[in-house]
């Protein structure tokens, strides 16, 4: 069997701290994300997503619900970042992406938090709502590869990243995973305060895959380098499916391992609204598959 190197083992340690210095550059006053909102967060200032400049977290535990490739038999090694940088009004997790679940720690603890998960047995290292934190991500990869990591590196994010952030990331991330969310701007600018959110992402996905293509998998499954992507169907066709799944068949890879998403349910700014307050239909659900598999997408979860 093949060992497996994650990108990061095979970059110039010089050219990983320019990296760490671009980035820290960028976060304060902060250019990370499309909002470019300028805040000094290391002056003490919180932008759009109500971050500081040290990584803020909720969670970090080994994950056996992601997608197969991740989650393998030993789970996926899942550090959940605090706030977020889009304001979906449906978000299931809203008490830590707007309510700022979660505690303030150092660099050198989220390295730790990193080495731990490893320690555990996981398959990697998964970095839930990281485009605002990617300035301390990067820093304590850093760190942790001093004290032996090894792992992929998983981007798990809702998809409103810069193409500056992203190109820092080259070489770094194993592992893209975006959410596609919406492919209409007024629906995206209603929903989730982004209004160029879909041409925000179709950039970002083909950054993305333009550093790791396609998804590959060692001989038992799991995920060692390249682009998932995840769709979640939402009542009243509201998600844009068929232009998600007509955009990544035509210009990203019919390749693509893609999770069309089932488990929409209206959650606090969502529940009575018009639409977005109902509960997906199994009918909705099925067309979205249906759609997928007539755009040529294979590789379903």
């Amino acid at each position: 069997m093949e060992t497996f190197i994650p990108a990061y083992l095979k970059m110039d340690p010089d050219e990983l701290q320019a990296r760490v210095a671009k980035l820290g550059q960028l976060a304060s006053p902060c250019n990370l994300c499309p909002r470019g909102c300028g805040s000094c967060r290391k002056e003490g200032e919180k932008g759009y997503c109500d971050t500081g400049y040290l990584p803020v977290v909720s969670s970090v535990h080994p994950h056996h619900g992601e997608e197969r490739p991740l989650s393998g038999t030993r789970g996926s090694g899942t550090i959940f970042l605090t706030n977020c940088n889009l304001g979906c009004i449906f978000c299931q997790n809203y008490d830590i992406s707007h309510l700022g679940g979660g505690q303030t720690i150092s660099v050198r603890e989220l390295a730790s938090a990193m080495l731990s998960l490893q320690q555990s047995g996981c398959h990697n290292i998964n970095f839930v709502t990281p485009s605002h934190q990617v300035h301390s991500i990067v820093e304590a990869i850093s760190l942790a590869i001093q004290d032996g990591l090894r792992l992929p590196l998983v981007y798990n994010t809702g998809g409103y990243d810069s193409i500056e952030t992203l190109k820092l990331l080259e070489d770094i991330v194993d592992i893209y995973m975006p959410d596609l969310k919406f492919t209409d701007p007024r629906t995206a600018d209603v929903l989730a305060d982004a209004a160029d959110y879909p041409e925000v992402i179709v950039k970002a996905v083909r950054e993305m895959h333009r550093q790791v293509g396609d998804l590959e998998t060692d001989e038992n499954g799991i995920a060692r380098r390249g682009l998932l992507v995840r769709h979640l169907v939402l009542p009243g066709g509201l998600a844009g499916s068929q232009e998600a799944f007509r955009f990544l068949s035509e210009e990203i890879s019919t390749n693509t391992y893609l999770n069309v998403m089932a488990q929409y349910r209206p959650c606090h700014g969502a529940v009575g609204q018009p639409v977005i307050g109902d509960r997906l239909q199994r009918y909705d659900y099925l067309d979205a598959l249906d759609l997928a598999r007539k755009w040529g997408l294979k590789r379903l979860d």
